[in-house]
């Protein structure tokens, strides 16, 4: 694919086949993803790449946990709810998921079990943990830098013809995870990419996220002289 294919291209994927990812793929897939920028080139990123059991009993221990009521325990921070534009474009982009699924308003079977999907990584077969390193807790740079190597990933996904989609509920349940994946006691999760072939025939999968025009989000200075 040219570059402009993939960025225009690219959606989040919610809907997986359940065929196998070859391990040799996704690790050409990391390695593209770990040519992103990092400060100062610390490259402060670790991954955990899950199939498999492993990934089988982390999906059973979230959804478990969250049915049972047991409070989330992510690591990373998770700041303050949404509110004004910013909850406007998560209800919106709620809207089109639900509106494609044929979800009514009112249907809390089917709402619940769509939440769910998320806590079971949407059923894809790969799951990628982003950690970082525990010693840089606290910087400003390292959540930046995680974000540029998670953005790379998902492109070079695309890029290979696999779909992907960030997310949070799949790591709500920390010590599941930890346990499953074996994660170091020197890092910190912070996020979960569920990675897999797309089902093309799952409706959500067809959904493209709508972007504020570059002229509401860009400030231009100096260019009129």
């Amino acid at each position: 694919m040219q570059f402009d294919d993939v960025i225009l291209g690219r959606r989040s994927i919610r809907g997986y086949k359940p065929d196998p990812v070859p391990q040799e793929l996704i690790e050409e897939i990391l390695g593209l993803a770990m040519r992103a920028p990092s400060s100062m080139n610390t490259q402060p990123y670790n991954f955990y790449v899950i199939t498999g059991k492993p990934l089988e009993k982390i999906r059973a221990g979230n959804t478990e946990r969250m049915l049972a009521g047991v409070p989330q325990s992510r690591e990373f921070r998770t700041g303050e709810a949404f509110a004004g534009a910013h909850r406007e474009r998560q209800i919106g982009v709620a809207k089109q998921l639900f509106g494609a699924m044929g979800i009514e308003r009112d249907d809390k079977e089917a709402r619940q079990d769509w939440v769910m999907r998320g806590f079971r990584q949407f059923d894809a077969p790969v799951c990628v943990i982003i950690t970082y390193d525990k010693v840089l807790d606290g910087s400003d740079d390292t959540p930046f830098d995680c974000g540029a190597v998670a953005t790379a990933l998902v492109n070079a996904a695309w890029s290979r013809g696999l779909g992907t989609v960030i997310n949070s509920q799949g790591i709500m349940q920390s010590p599941v995870v930890r346990e499953h994946a074996g994660i170091a006691d020197d890092q910190v999760i912070m996020k979960s990419i569920a990675l897999g072939w797309p089902d093309e025939s799952f409706p959500a999968n067809a959904v493209v996220s709508e972007r504020k025009p570059v002229d509401e989000a860009a400030v231009f200075v100096g260019f009129e002289e």
